[in-house]
């Protein structure tokens, strides 16, 4: 999810004055209790007890031996893929340097280079969206056309800015751990980019009902080509919130034949917290050298991000924004967008988002929630200063994965796990971040675990402790 990828980036910004969306190791939180595992009805829960080993992955791969891999789809999260732009003849930028020469495409996220004050403006205005009152529709800024490259492979989503792989990789040990148990890109493992920014429902863009569909079809083209196996849907962040709506868009019987198992990582179920943050503020990561109200218009044009915003089912009537003059709380989502000074958020939060998170039913596929815990997390925004939300504010953490609060990665669950014939799983990590998750070596082997487990076993490499308590608080 973009918790804006800057301060993984921030060595590079020393020298270079250079930002990417990535996520640094989160501070833990120390005093949270490693929890066991256990099953609990038709959940199972594999938590930070043993901490998830490197072996693990080598179990499952053992589990896995004796039968055809089943196909893997990967579906990124916000800022998870590449996206490349040309600039046309109605392109009329806001700053002299930000007129282009060349007629062609060129890569947009992520060019890290393009991020170097003054240059942010540029990046901030080419990526930015507009609202059409007229169509309802969100469209991308005048002049600047766009396309997702890659479409079907991995390579869009294994680096971010392949010009600093060390800094801007992704996807990139995720995918290298699933090739390493027999898997070939284009065969049986194939990568579902997106453009991000736009949201599905009843008003979606062109571009996001055409990738709604497009996932379908190379679902049935991964199944097909595979002996009719069906597919391991594996998505991170944004991409899980994604893939829940096309699953539920589909009929159940087309869900039992294509869907193997849905692995789900880091999904903000309920919202984050730290997406009031990023509309009210704007959001760098805590770099110097980027203003935040430089990015704020165009992070605050991104439809997707109004899908993120907390819940009220989830953090009900929790204080989350505190001003001088106002308490809001997830109930309050429209005033807030009013009152930051962003109205025009409004009639699109209320007549997309309700739809969108109204119906997170469960899929009625095998699923794994796979999520890090014990890693500050923005619970609370604090504003003090007269400048209002145009300062940053005094930030009190909580429980999460440094991104998105652990109420809401695991939201699903509690009703999830009471439908008939719905098998789940969830899978804490300790002291994981909504990025290093992808990175980490024992997150990335329990991953690996749950996309190559049998479902059709009885379950006894479960270990089994007495209470889901802790886990579901």
């Amino acid at each position: 999810m973009m918790r804006s990828f800057f301060l993984r980036l921030g060595l590079l910004v020393a020298p270079l004055v250079v930002m990417s969306y990535g996520l640094p190791r989160s501070t833990p939180i120390s005093n949270r209790v490693d929890l066991g595992r256990e099953s609990v009805g038709n959940l199972h829960v594999t938590t930070a007890a043993s901490q998830v080993r490197p072996e693990l992955s080598r179990v499952a791969a053992r589990i896995s031996d004796d039968r055809a891999l089943s196909p893997v789809v990967l579906v990124p999260g916000t800022g998870g893929n590449q996206l490349e732009a040309r600039l046309t003849k109605d392109y009329r930028p806001g700053s002299f340097w930000c007129y282009s020469f060349s007629s062609g495409y060129f890569r947009l996220w992520l060019d890290a280079l393009s991020l170097i004050p003054p240059f942010t403006t540029c990046f901030a205005e080419r990526m930015k969206l507009v609202y059409n009152k007229d169509t309802e529709r969100f469209e991308n800024f005048p002049g600047v056309e766009t396309r997702v490259p890659y479409w079907g492979t991995t390579e869009g989503l294994e680096y971010l800015d392949p010009t600093f792989k060390s800094l801007a990789s992704y996807m990139a040990p995720l995918v290298k751990a699933i090739k390493a148990e027999g898997y070939e890109v284009g065969k049986n493992l194939f990568g579902a980019p997106y453009d991000f920014r736009y949201a599905p429902g009843p008003y979606a863009a062109e571009v996001a009902v055409k990738f709604g569909d497009d996932l379908v079809q190379l679902i049935e083209k991964a199944h097909d080509e595979n002996d009719n196996r069906p597919v391991v849907l594996v998505a991170h962040s944004l991409g899980g919130l994604w893939s829940l709506y096309v699953l539920n868009s589909q009929p159940l019987s087309w869900r039992t034949k294509y869907i193997k198992s849905f692995v789900s990582i880091a999904t903000p179920w309920g919202g984050t917290v730290q997406e009031m943050l990023t509309f009210a503020s704007g959001y760098t990561e805590g770099i110097s050298l980027l203003d935040p109200l430089t990015l704020r218009d165009e992070q605050r044009s991104s439809e997707t991000n109004l899908w993120l915003l907390p819940l009220s089912k989830v953090f009900g009537p929790q204080p989350l924004v505190i001003t001088p003059t106002r308490t809001y709380t997830a109930h309050d989502i429209e005033d807030f967008l009013r009152d930051i000074g962003y109205p025009e958020g409004v009639d699109a939060y209320r007549t997309r988002i309700p739809p969108l998170t109204s119906n997170l039913t469960a899929p009625g596929v095998p699923v794994s929630i796979v999520c890090g815990y014990g890693v500050e997390t923005p619970e609370r925004l604090l504003y003090y200063e007269a400048e209002g939300f145009d300062r940053q504010p005094t930030v009190m953490n909580g429980d999460g994965d440094g991104t998105v609060n652990y109420k809401s990665l695991i939201s699903v669950v509690a009703d999830w796990q009471n439908v008939d014939g719905q098998k789940l799983r969830l899978v804490p990590l300790a002291q994981m971040s909504h990025s290093t998750i992808l990175t980490e070596k024992d997150s990335v082997a329990a991953i690996v675990q749950e996309i190559l487990r049998d479902w059709t076993s009885s379950g006894d490499e479960v270990l089994k402790t007495s209470s889901s308590d802790e886990v579901l608080r």
